[in-house]
């Protein structure tokens, strides 16, 4: 057994000190910190920090280290601490989950526990911290009341913006709300007039570091990201999780989030097919630093102010299609279950009632219902989460269980103006061809070019490509070839790509079919002699001027998907040359209650460098009328505001224009799906 190392106590630390998972007051990036109430078996030890182990990696020789002790020792020697073999961290895996789980049940104590006596798995320390430890509370409560102003000093200040980014260094260097916008920005999240400043408070934003684990070096890890200085976002940023993959087990990065590094390597100002390879370079663990916008910081309940106005609380504000309620459940003690089944559905991330068992606790406290989508538990963000992890947040609660849940509104519930809300929502998921009135150019450094090949061919032979998209699938993409297969009359000719967007088979139009409708049609004139097959393809300048060799063997291996990839797709930045006239364009309605933020900021509009450039969603801000709809996503282009097209807009043009929509918006919008890493 192993003598574990003292610690000292956690009495007199700081909230800005204090580690916010552990406890303890180590330095930033040094490992977390733990009491453990028994010795620790020498097999569950590091070999280098004589620690039981966390993040536990072995060798292809047999020995399992800490994730940071190992990575930390090979960044100056090339061999294992150990027997000396040679090793390298890409050679390295995350251990079993015998062992992870076998480590996550050891005992430790709670770090204050000079106020707090209690023991529990070391897997449960975070939750204890945030949802019950009084000390780790109370010092969160103090840093809140030195972080908040008065009223009166609230008016007679120059902005929450500063003080703010004087408390957090990381903001000091990367988020200034109120500085000079970024070329072509808009940002009615943050843009407010002096009659509605009081009720809103400053953005909060943090840079954290997510370490990623992968099974196999090569394993998608489940991002999609849109953004890159070649296009008007400038920065990386995440538009979706995608479900059951390692971001979405992992649990700690949400669409909307910047990434500013990966494995050491800045991707604050690379093209976006750059930062795509580098995501995708294959490696054990990924290490993403990234900046986080938390929401608005609420603004004291307590405090009087003049307005007769609600505060902004996502709780009190109704958001199509639903509205978002808080539920607290109270049990008799710990393991009193609440009599809950909660289920994931196909078509739509998060978590959602199934049931509620007759008689148990929520059955009788009657405010939760069957389908209610679970939106947080206790804190915790469940918009991507799963049942698994729901149910973990309410086995490790205590007695009060907090729930936040969004609820469709039903016809009785809406009263006498069920059919037009009813009739207004059915029209929003609806997809339709961009109108002529929403014309534009794409977005400057990206064009397409139409190519026509025409073949000879034997009625038997196939084309030999494979096929995806098709105006049924989600995101209403046109038709486009996916790979082209060696045996097949399109792979000598040399012409058809991976990517191409089919446009016409001897004089019929592909353009608008479903995806089946597309394959009966190539299947039908693929018959026939002769094909005439004309295609588009999407051009960006960056790419044509970049001569690297290096980042041309990326690109190669981008655009041309290997044999046994069944789910390819090409980059976000292939569908931003496409003409407008390919387009289809969805309604999305954002509703408030009161003079809250709309909840997204806007990259666009005239630049001196590039021309006119089209409107595009950059960040959507947790707990606003956006985040809540949750169907605006990061790399949206807005088409229109209440049907007036924003083309030719320039910045002082559109943000009046969301500013006077006090209650209801409909923004038109385009989208298409981040690039996969």
């Amino acid at each position: 057994m192993t003598e574990q190392k003292a610690l000292a106590p956690a009495a007199g630390l700081t909230w800005a000190r204090v580690c916010k998972e552990c406890g303890q007051g180590h330095e930033g990036q040094d490992s977390h910190l733990y009491e453990y109430q028994d010795d620790v078996d020498d097999e569950l030890v590091c070999h280098i920090c004589l620690q039981p182990l966390l993040q536990p990696m072995d060798t292809p020789c047999g020995h399992t280290y800490c994730y940071q002790c190992l990575s930390s020792f090979l960044r100056d020697q090339d061999f294992c601490p150990v027997d000396r073999q040679r090793l390298q961290l890409q050679q390295c895996r995350s251990s079993s989950l015998l062992v992870r789980n076998l480590l996550d049940k050891l005992t430790v104590l709670c770090p204050f526990h000079s106020e707090c006596q209690q023991s529990m798995q070391r897997c449960e320390l975070e939750p204890h911290l945030h949802n019950r430890c009084p000390a780790f509370r109370r010092l969160r409560e103090e840093a809140e009341r030195r972080k908040r102003p008065c009223w009166n000093e609230l008016k007679g200040c120059k902005t929450e913006g500063e003080s703010d980014t004087k408390s957090n260094p990381a903001l000091t260097r990367t988020f200034n709300p109120r500085g000079p916008p970024e070329p072509g920005l808009v940002n009615p999240a943050f843009d407010e007039g002096e009659d509605v400043a009081p009720l809103r408070s400053s953005l909060v934003a943090e840079a954290n570091v997510v370490e990623l684990f992968r099974e196999e070096p090569e394993e998608d890890l489940g991002l999609r990201i849109v953004g890159g200085k070649d296009t008007p976002l400038g920065s990386i940023v995440i538009q979706e999780i995608v479900r059951d993959s390692i971001a979405a087990r992992d649990a700690k990065l949400a669409p909307g989030d910047h990434i500013l590094e990966a494995n050491d390597v800045s991707l604050s100002s690379v093209p976006h097919s750059h930062a795509v390879a580098v995501l995708r370079r294959p490696c054990s663990v990924v290490r993403l630093t990234v900046m986080q916008e938390k929401g608005f910081k609420p603004r004291p309940e307590h405090h009087p102010h003049p307005s007769t106005s609600p505060p902004a609380h996502p709780a009190h504000n109704l958001h199509n299609p639903g509205t978002v309620i808080q539920v607290t459940l109270v049990k008799r003690d710990r393991s009193e279950p609440l009599g809950i089944k909660l289920i994931r559905k196909s078509e739509e991330p998060g978590v959602f009632i199934l049931d509620l068992l007759a008689g148990g606790l929520a059955a009788k406290d009657g405010k939760l219902r069957n389908n209610d989508k679970v939106l947080a538990i206790n804190g915790h963000d469940l918009r991507h989460g799963t049942p698994e992890s729901a149910a973990q947040i309410i086995q490790a609660s205590e007695v009060r269980v907090n729930f936040v849940v969004m609820r469709q509104l039903d016809s009785a519930e809406e009263g006498g103006d069920a059919q037009s809300r009813g009739a207004r929502r059915i029209s929003e998921t609806q997809y339709f061809r961009r109108r002529s009135t929403f014309m534009k150019d794409p977005p400057g450094g990206f064009s397409s070019q139409e190519k026509t090949v025409n073949l000879k061919k034997e009625p038997r032979h196939s084309l030999g490509i494979t096929i995806a998209g098709g105006r049924d699938c989600r995101s209403r993409l046109p038709v486009y070839i996916t790979s082209v297969q060696p045996v097949g009359c399109l792979h000598r000719d040399g012409t058809i790509k991976p990517g191409d967007v089919l446009l016409s088979i001897n004089g019929v139009d592909l353009t608008q079919l479903t995806y089946n409708e597309a394959v009966t049609a190539l299947k039908t004139q693929t018959a026939q002699n002769t094909v005439a097959l004309r295609v588009i393809r999407t051009v960006s300048e960056e790419e044509e001027e970049d001569g690297d060799a290096a980042n041309k063997e990326e690109m190669d291996t981008l655009e041309n998907p290997r044999e046994d990839d069944i789910n390819w797709s090409p980059l976000w930045t292939r569908w931003l040359g496409l003409p407008s006239h390919m387009h289809w364009c969805r309604d999305i309605v954002l509703l408030k209650t009161n003079n809250e933020s709309w909840g997204f900021s806007i990259v666009g509009g005239y630049e001196e460098s590039r021309g006119q450039q089209p409107f595009f969603i950059k960040t959507i801000v947790p707990g606003t009328p956006a985040h809540f709809d949750g169907r605006l996503k990061c790399g949206d282009e807005i088409v229109a505001v209440n049907g007036a097209t924003t083309v030719g807009m320039n910045n002082s043009s559109l943000i009046p224009m969301l500013k006077l929509q006090k209650n209801k918006v409909t923004l038109t919008v385009v989208s298409w799906p981040g690039s996969m890493a």
